[in-house]
C-alpha cells in the first residue's frame, strides 16, 4: 500500500474552499444557501479583457509562452508599477504565475531551508502557514486583536525574531481582515528588517480596493534598498475581477526571480497563453472601471457592518480595504438557538449553514478562534438577506 508523505498528510485542505464545498452540496439538495464563503468579486470580468482573449486565440497564440511570462505582460507590470508607485524595476525582476497563491509559493520554495522560520501575523490568510510548512519551515504566527486594529506592532515584530528567521509575510488589505497598515507603521518595519536582515513577502492583492482615507502602500519603495530584500505579490484576480484567469506575479531581486523561474518551469512551466494577453490588456487598458466597483464594495461594506452590529453576541471588524467582515462570534457561545447552543466559532458557522443556510468560514481556519469570516463580494440583495437570517437564527 502507499504511504502519504509527511508533508503530504500534514497539509490541511483550504478552509474556504471546503466551505464552498459543503454549501454547494447543501444547493444540490435544492437547500437555499447563502454563500459567504468565497472571496472573489461578482463583477464580470470587463469586456475589453475578454475581447483581448479572444483576439489571441485567433491569432493563434495558443502556445508555451516562456516559464515566467511573456516579455510583453512583464513589461505591461513594470509599467504598471512606475505609474502607480513610481517603483522603478525591469522585466527581468518579475515572474508570472498561475495566481498570486502561487507566486508566494514560488517565492517560499526559492527561499526557504528546514528549519527557517517565517513571520506571520495573525489573522492570515488560511494557505500562508501551509505554504511555509509544505517548504520545511516553520510559521512564526504573531497575534493580533480587534482592539489592536489586527495590526502587528513593531516591539511584536522585534519580539518574533530569532536567529532562523528569514522572511517576514505581510498582507495589506489582509485577508480575512481588512485591516491596512498606515505607511508610517510600514516605514517602522522596514527598518526593523533592514536592520535584523531579513526579507518580506509583501502580499498586495487587494491594492486597490482601499475605502474611506485609507490608502495602500506597496512596501518595496518605502526607502532605498529595500527591494533587494522585498518580494511584492499581486495579480489580477481582485482588482480586475479575473479570478479563474490565474494570474498572478512576483518582484524582486533578479537573482531570487530567476531561480523561482526555474522552479516554475519545472513545476509548471507557464502560466496560459490566453490568461496573459488578457492579463497585459487588463493592465494597459482603460482603468475607469475600478472605481465603481470599489465604490460598491464600500457600500457594502457599511451595510455588512452596520448589519453585524445590530445582531446582539456579534462584534464586527471595521475592514478598511479587501471585500471581507470578520467579526467576534465569541458572544453567542452558550446560547440556545435552532439546533442546539455551540461552543467555538466551528460551531458557530456550522450551525449557520445547517440552521440558517447562511455559509461563512470559522476565524480558526485564519488562526484567530473565536472569529467569523463574510466575504461581501456578493450583491447587496444577498448580503440583506444573510443578516436577517443570521439575526433571525440568533434571536433571544
Amino acid at each position: 500500500m502507499l504511504e502519504i508523505s509527511k508533508m503530504a498528510a500534514g497539509v490541511e485542505p483550504s478552509a474556504t474552499l471546503a466551505a464552498a464545498a459543503r454549501a454547494r452540496q447543501l444547493k444540490a439538495e435544492g437547500k437555499d444557501v447563502l454563500d459567504f464563503s468565497v472571496g472573489e468579486p461578482d463583477f464580470p470580468t470587463p469586456a475589453f479583457i475578454c475581447d483581448a482573449a479572444k483576439k489571441a486565440m485567433d491569432q493563434g497564440k495558443t502556445r508555451y509562452t516562456p516559464a515566467s511570462g511573456t516579455v510583453e505582460l512583464r513589461n505591461a507590470i513594470v509599467q504598471w508599477y512606475a505609474k502607480e508607485y513610481g517603483y522603478a524595476f525591469t522585466a527581468e525582476q518579475v515572474i508570472v504565475s498561475n495566481g498570486a497563491k502561487h507566486s508566494i509559493h514560488n517565492t517560499l520554495a526559492a527561499l526557504l531551508n528546514p528549519g527557517d522560520e517565517v513571520i506571520i501575523p495573525t489573522p492570515y490568510w488560511v494557505s500562508y502557514g501551509d505554504l511555509v510548512k509544505m517548504c520545511g519551515a516553520k510559521p512564526v504566527l504573531v497575534e493580533t486583536t480587534l482592539e489592536s486594529g489586527f495590526r502587528m506592532s513593531p516591539a511584536q515584530l522585534e519580539s518574533a525574531i530569532s536567529p532562523r528567521t528569514k522572511l517576514l509575510l505581510l498582507n495589506s488589505p489582509s485577508n480575512p481582515t481588512g485591516a491596512i497598515y498606515p505607511r508610517k507603521e510600514l516605514e517602522v518595519f522596514a527598518e526593523i528588517v533592514t536592520a535584523k536582515g531579513i526579507g518580506v513577502i509583501s502580499d498586495e492583492i487587494y491594492e486597490k480596493l482601499i475605502y474611506g482615507n485609507a490608502a495602500a502602500t506597496c512596501f518595496a519603495t518605502l526607502k532605498p534598498g529595500l527591494a533587494e530584500r522585498t518580494i511584492t505579490i499581486s495579480g489580477v484576480s481582485k482588482t480586475y475581477a479575473m479570478t479563474g484567469w490565474r494570474i498572478g506575479w512576483a518582484i524582486g531581486p533578479k537573482k531570487l526571480i530567476q531561480a523561482m523561474g526555474n522552479i516554475q518551469s519545472q513545476e509548471t512551466s507557464s502560466p496560459c497563453s490566453i490568461s496573459q494577453e488578457a492579463a497585459r490588456a487588463a493592465l494597459s487598458g482603460d482603468q475607469g472601471f475600478i472605481e465603481p466597483m470599489r465604490q460598491e464594495f464600500q457600500a457594502r461594506r457599511d451595510l455588512v457592518y452596520a448589519g453585524l452590529s445590530k445582531i446582539p453576541g456579534l462584534r464586527p471588524f471595521f475592514p478598511d480595504g479587501a471585500f471581507y467582515a470578520f467579526f467576534d462570534v465569541s458572544g453567542t457561545y452558550g446560547r440556545e438557538v435552532a439546533g442546539g447552543a455551540f461552543h467555538d466559532d466551528v460551531g458557530f458557522c456550522r450551525g449557520a449553514l445547517d440552521q440558517a443556510l447562511v455559509n461563512l468560514v470559522p476565524g480558526v481556519a485564519f488562526g484567530a478562534p473565536g472569529f467569523a469570516r463574510l466575504s461581501f463580494a456578493t450583491s447587496r440583495q444577498q448580503i440583506e438577506a444573510g443578516l436577517a437570517r443570521l439575526a433571525n437564527w440568533l434571536r433571544v
